[in-house]
C-alpha cells in the first residue's frame, strides 16, 4: 500500500521561492553564505502550503539570491535547470489555517532553538576539539569572548582533559594574559581554554 508522506522535499527555482512580507526577522547574510561556503546547503526552507510563501528559510533565501549575484557557483545540495537557474530543496505539505497562525509560526521557528540554551560541558568539550583540529571551525561558530568567558565558567577543566584520541592534554590557568604591546601601551587579555590552551581573543 502507498502512503502519501504528509511531508516531503521538492526542488523549486529560487525565484519561485517567495518571502512573506511579514517576517520580522532579521539576519547577518555574510554569516549564512559563510555557512553555506563551509557545509553546503543543509536546513532547507518551509513553504506554506496555503499562502505559498515561505514560513522559514528567509535568511538562507536571501543568501542564496546574493551568491547568485556575486558569480559564485551553485552550493552543494542545490540543483541546476536547463537554463543554469539554481533550484533549492524546500519543505512541502503544511499549511496555515490563517495567517495569525502562519504569522505565530514565523516567529516561533526561530524562537524556539534558542529558547533551550546550552549544555555546558558538551559545548565545551565540542569546542574544545574544534580549537585543537580546525581553529578556522571555530572561528565560523563566532562565539564572543565575553561568551566563551561565560561558558568556561560553568565546566570542570577536568571533563575537557580529553583529548579525541582518550590521552591527558595540558591544562592551563582558565585565564591567560597576552602580553603582546600593541604599539600604543594596551594590553590585550585573551581567555584562555582550560583543557586545550586556546586563546580566544576579543572580536574572534
Amino acid at each position: 500500500m502507498t502512503v502519501a508522506a504528509p511531508r516531503y522535499i521538492s526542488y523549486i527555482p529560487l525565484t519561485d521561492l517567495a518571502p512573506d512580507p511579514a517576517n520580522p526577522k532579521a539576519h547577518e547574510i555574510e554569516r549564512i553564505i559563510a555557512s553555506i561556503h563551509d557545509h553546503g546547503f543543509v536546513e532547507t526552507p518551509v513553504v506554506d502550503e496555503r499562502t505559498g510563501l515561505a514560513i522559514a528559510g528567509h535568511g538562507r533565501r536571501c543568501a542564496l539570491i546574493e551568491m547568485q549575484a556575486r558569480g559564485e557557483q551553485p552550493p552543494d545540495g542545490l540543483l541546476v535547470d536547463d537554463d543554469g537557474g539554481w533550484l533549492v530543496p524546500v519543505t512541502r505539505g503544511w499549511a496555515s489555517t490563517d495567517d495569525r497562525q502562519a504569522h505565530a509560526l514565523l516567529i516561533l521557528l526561530n524562537r524556539l532553538p534558542e529558547a533551550g540554551g546550552w549544555r555546558p560541558e558538551p559545548l565545551a568539550a565540542i569546542l574544545e576539539d574544534l580549537a585543537t583540529s580546525d581553529p578556522d571551525l571555530l572561528d565560523s561558530l563566532c562565539f564572543t569572548d565575553e561568551e566563551m568567558e561565560n561558558l568556561l565558567r560553568q565546566v570542570d577543566p577536568e571533563t575537557l582533559a580529553q583529548g579525541p584520541d582518550g590521552t591527558h592534554t595540558p591544562e592551563p590557568d582558565l585565564y591567560s594574559q597576552d602580553q603582546t604591546d600593541t604599539g600604543d601601551n594596551e594590553r590585550n587579555t585573551s581567555l584562555c581554554c582550560p583543557a586545550c590552551g586556546h586563546l580566544f581573543t576579543p572580536g574572534r
